[in-house]
């Protein structure tokens, strides 16, 4: 799906990189780093999205001591351009794809995860930084397929997700003793997907 909105899944990506790290430019090879994929294919998307007008180049010119030092000190950058007609939609598309994705990791969770009591999303789903995890998940669990289902969204949507996964009795016990990391949980902002806990 993604190769057919956005042309190439490098595209994607490199687009996903700058919009999330929307203020700070990115110059090529912490780009091509960034998203595990080869120097010259991220130089290629680049050019096309340079020349959309998405992105700019900027030319960092630090003074360097020497000559044999002049050449290094002209590294290209690259950052989102705010003032292009493309830049809202395109920022919209992208916080739509990763909802989709959030909403597909939660149906397979729930699908092939096992018996889950109690699946709360926070921190980076609900942009809440206070929230000692992203996601937890209290129940009678497939753990290693709940890891690799974890894995491939990691992989699809380009960020790492703090995950806990509890059986229900450690959840109650830890519930019971005002634990600090549940309480930082249901403190931050939070979505319950599925709730038989009550909680």
């Amino acid at each position: 799906m993604l190769k057919q909105l956005f042309g190439s899944k490098t595209r994607y990506k490199i687009l996903r990189t700058l919009f999330r790290e929307s203020d700070k430019p990115l110059f090529v090879r912490e780009l091509a780093r960034a998203i595990d994929t080869q120097v010259n294919a991220v130089r290629r998307e680049i050019e096309l999205l340079r020349d959309l007008g998405l992105i700019v180049e900027e030319i960092d010119k630090k003074p360097k001591a020497s000559a044999a030092e002049y050449g290094s000190s002209l590294r290209k950058y690259y950052r989102l351009n705010k003032e292009s007609v493309l830049f809202e939609p395109m920022e919209n598309l992208l916080s739509k794809i990763q909802v989709v994705g959030e909403d597909a990791l939660v149906r397979d969770i729930q699908a092939h995860g096992g018996k889950i009591k109690l699946l709360l999303l926070t921190g980076r789903f609900t942009n809440d930084s206070r929230a000692p995890c992203d996601l937890l998940i209290v129940g009678a669990l497939k753990e290693r397929s709940v890891a690799k289902l974890i894995a491939d969204y990691e992989k699809e949507l380009g960020f790492t997700i703090r995950y806990t996964l509890m059986a229900e009795p450690e959840f109650k016990d830890r519930r019971h003793m005002m634990d600090k990391f549940l309480f930082a949980l249901f403190e931050a902002e939070n979505v319950k997907v599925v709730n038989e806990l009550g909680v």
